[in-house]
């Protein structure tokens, strides 16, 4: 039988202080959203001034990377690339933002962000994937 880790409550709040430090370290208004590694909502904020739509979008991109066991970023690639079959792909969203969260090579959840330019919630969700001392994908 195999054996998995899983994110506690404890850890997504840990997830969520290190995505909020570091947007309101740089003054953005974001969503920040963090999803099991079947792309379950285990937690969602929104910054004072951030758009009611970037909760939507911030949990799409979270739910993307953990889905697909990669950054949402590699599905924006594609597209970007010519293979538009991937905008009609269901339960995804190909923005840049989603980081998986990875302990010991397996994808155990994901942190979803939106609100500012494309790499800078890819900034906000790398150091919070990075919070727990895990690595992220």
């Amino acid at each position: 039988m195999n054996s998995k880790f899983v994110l506690s409550q404890a850890e997504v709040s840990q997830i969520l202080a290190a995505a909020r430090a570091e947007a309101q370290a740089n003054q953005w208004a974001v969503s920040i959203a963090v999803v099991d590694d079947g792309g379950h909502p285990l937690a969602l904020e929104r910054l004072d001034g951030a758009a009611p739509i970037s909760a939507y979008i911030a949990t799409e991109k979270a739910r993307t990377s953990a889905l697909g066991r990669r950054e949402s970023k590699g599905y924006e690639d594609m597209v970007n690339g010519g293979r538009h079959a991937f905008l009609s792909a269901p339960l995804l969203t190909s923005l840049e933002g989603g980081v998986p969260i990875t302990v010991d090579g397996q994808v155990i959840g994901a942190v979803g962000v939106s609100g500012v330019k494309a790499g800078e919630d890819a900034q906000v969700a790398k150091a919070a994937a990075q919070s727990l001392g895990t690595t992220s994908a």
